[in-house]
């Protein structure tokens, strides 16, 4: 899943953060949609997926903190953030730290089926009982049957999810003006747990505001094949990369030029 192109041939490189209980495999297909020179870069909080052996974080600074560091390295080069639902707060307070520490921020956001900061959590599902949990979970989808089935299984991911869904469920942003990064979002038009409506003020969060695109189905509005929202994203972050990024690059020329990260003294 982590991508080992070298500078010349990356246009961009694309950082994926997963949902709550997920893993990076949301993105396993996503390779094969997205464009030569595009670096996708899938990556597990720890306890997660690759990261399975490590004891998860239930505290959502120290969650951003691990990111900054795996995604540190790659910030040689022009470099997005993709997020869904606990993905996209990662993305987004994790765009956040990187420009109070000084470091060049992505030249896109893109946030999917998650509430703006501004708007209240709604239920705490994290504190339900097992069977409510499970109902939930199934509900949302992006879990598969066996795992909420199993009473072994549960026991083992059970604790996890619920460490997860706290971090989303209590979620409060102190951010107190709109990034300087252009942000789109994504959602699904039958999600009922974050159903567009709850999208629409994520606008009020960036300068660059680059619209919120519908697709049918639910919370995992892309499961079914994420062709449609592929070419929304490559659409959107060639926009916020600007007309060099329009056209592919010819033989042996390179998308951009490559850069080191930039500290905002």
């Amino acid at each position: 899943m982590n991508g080992s192109k070298t500078h010349d041939d990356t246009e961009v490189r694309l950082f994926a953060f997963h949902h709550a209980g997920g893993s990076s495999s949301l993105y396993r297909a996503w390779p094969r949609f997205l464009p030569p020179g595009w670096d996708l870069r899938a990556l597990d909080a720890p306890g997660h997926g690759s990261l399975m052996g490590q004891p998860p974080l239930d505290d959502l600074g120290h969650l951003v903190g691990h990111f900054l560091e795996a995604v540190r390295p790659g910030l040689d080069v022009p470099y997005a953030f993709f997020g869904h639902s606990m993905g996209a707060i990662v993305a987004f307070e994790l765009t956040r730290r990187l420009i109070e520490e000084g470091l060049e921020p992505p030249v896109w956001l893109g946030v999917s089926s998650c509430r703006a900061p501004s708007e209240p959590s709604g239920v705490q599902r994290h504190a339900a009982g097992d069977e409510e949990l499970r109902s939930h979970i199934a509900e949302l989808g992006g879990s598969s049957e066996h795992l909420l089935g199993d009473p072994v299984l549960w026991r083992i991911f059970g604790p996890l999810i619920r460490t997860d869904l706290r971090l989303v469920e209590t979620w409060r942003s102190d951010a107190t003006g709109p990034l300087d990064v252009p942000l789109s979002v994504f959602g699904g038009r039958h999600d009922e747990f974050a159903p567009p409506d709850r999208l629409t003020p994520w606008a009020d969060r960036t300068t660059a505001y680059l619209g919120t695109r519908l697709f049918d189905g639910g919370h995992f509005h892309f499961s079914a094949g994420p062709e449609p929202l592929l070419a929304d994203v490559v659409r959107d972050v060639r926009t916020a990369l600007g007309p060099a990024a329009s056209a592919p690059a010819g033989p042996g020329e390179a998308a951009r030029t490559p850069r080191t990260p930039v500290r905002r003294d």
